[in-house]
């Protein structure tokens, strides 16, 4: 059969079609850092961490170089301040994408890979508590694809086990539980703003947040070569600085950051009403909660199909751009040789089936139809 769309290609994501909406604000945003003669921690990074905080209604943000640096940093704090040792186990999905366990090895923790639950994909509360140990002292908890783990019940088994939890948002920029939003649920939480997130910049940058003072001016000097006062270094720190021009455009992306949200709802919705396909398996349970579908914020849209490859052949040859987050999972990494013989069914049956739609703000309700019909028209 033709495709009757034939040779007009649905990207995965246009980053330049999302940055020329907002062009005239961003360039005037660049002038305004360029004229400043002030280029490294100045107004620019100081106006958008208290934007960012009031947005996922915390009392800090500290801005950073990058996400993965985020969830380094909370952790090397937390080890500055005697709330971590070397050695100790740190629960994380075994799912994740492979930041997330850096983070914990960097700082020479121990990773505790956690099966998720296979509707959500997210960490599972009942596989945490059965992982816990006398070493475990932290959770991390990511919040895959746009959606909030499951944080009312991790943060119980947190508070029973006297546990600190640091949520992954990379994914998950504005998403909630009752309106809580992600970064404010534990007690720490990391932001990568990578252009292809849902609030991304136009390089490489970053953010912690948290409710906790200490943490929060640990972290600032952290950042920062470890100094809280100019030649004054109260650690061994890095280099680490959410810089000026990026702060300053980020600030402009942010106002917008909600409608665009909504618009990826939409697109969800079309994806979820429409494909009907049983070789198909959509990303979340028949019969979620509105309220569910609300807060999640879309930053991917993943379906899982036993002929994934095929799956996206089929739809490659449609002109319909897609892509595998993720295709091999942390245990199986050459990084990680020593995990190569563990056995996690769940999380080798997910990168085994997931096959990532389009999804963004600037992908028209057109489109995200015309998916849904070629989607339906699969065959295995």
């Amino acid at each position: 059969m033709l495709n009757i769309w034939a040779d007009i290609m649905i990207n995965f994501l246009d980053l330049k079609k999302i940055n020329e909406q907002y062009e005239k604000q961003l360039k005037e945003a660049c002038a305004r850092v360029i004229d400043s003669g002030w280029y490294i921690c100045g107004a620019e990074l100081n106006s958008f961490e208290k934007k960012f905080a009031a947005y996922c209604d915390t009392k800090y943000c500290i801005g950073v170089a990058n996400g993965l640096d985020a969830l380094i940093l909370t952790l090397r704090a937390w080890k500055e301040l005697g709330k971590l040792r070397e050695g100790d186990e740190v629960i994380v999905p075994a799912n994740t994408y492979i930041a997330s366990i850096l983070a914990i090895t960097e700082n020479n923790l121990t990773p505790v890979l956690v099966e998720p639950d296979l509707l959500t994909y997210n960490l599972c509360p009942i596989n945490t508590k059965r992982a816990i140990t006398s070493k475990t002292r932290a959770i991390l908890a990511v919040h895959l694809y746009g959606q909030l783990a499951n944080m009312p019940a991790l943060m119980d088994v947190a508070t029973q086990n006297d546990l600190l939890v640091l949520e992954d948002c990379a994914q998950a920029h504005g998403a909630s539980i009752s309106n809580r939003k992600a970064g404010n649920w534990g007690h720490a939480a990391g932001f990568s703003f990578y252009p292809g997130k849902n609030l991304g910049a136009l390089g490489d940058a970053g953010a912690i947040t948290t409710n906790n003072e200490e943490l929060a001016k640990t972290l600032y000097a952290l950042r920062n070569y470890g100094s809280h006062e100019k030649y004054k270094n109260l650690y061994q720190g890095v280099n680490s600085r959410l810089d000026e021009m990026q702060a300053a455009m980020l600030s402009v992306k942010l106002k917008y950051l909600n409608a665009e949200t909504q618009h990826r709802r939409r697109v969800a919705e079309i994806y979820m009403n429409g494909i009907n396909n049983p070789a198909i398996i959509l990303p979340l349970p028949s019969g979620t909660s509105a309220s569910t579908l609300e807060s999640h914020v879309w930053h991917l849209f993943v379906i899982r199909c036993n002929h994934r490859d095929e799956l996206q052949k089929f739809l490659a040859k449609n002109d319909v751009q897609t892509l595998i987050h993720y295709p091999i999972p942390p245990h199986k990494q050459k990084a990680y040789t020593a995990w190569h013989e563990l056995y996690f069914p769940i999380s080798e049956l997910i990168h085994s089936q997931v096959l990532s739609l389009p999804m963004g703000p600037m992908l028209t309700l057109e489109e995200a139809q015309q998916i849904v019909e070629i989607c339906n028209r699969f065959s295995a």
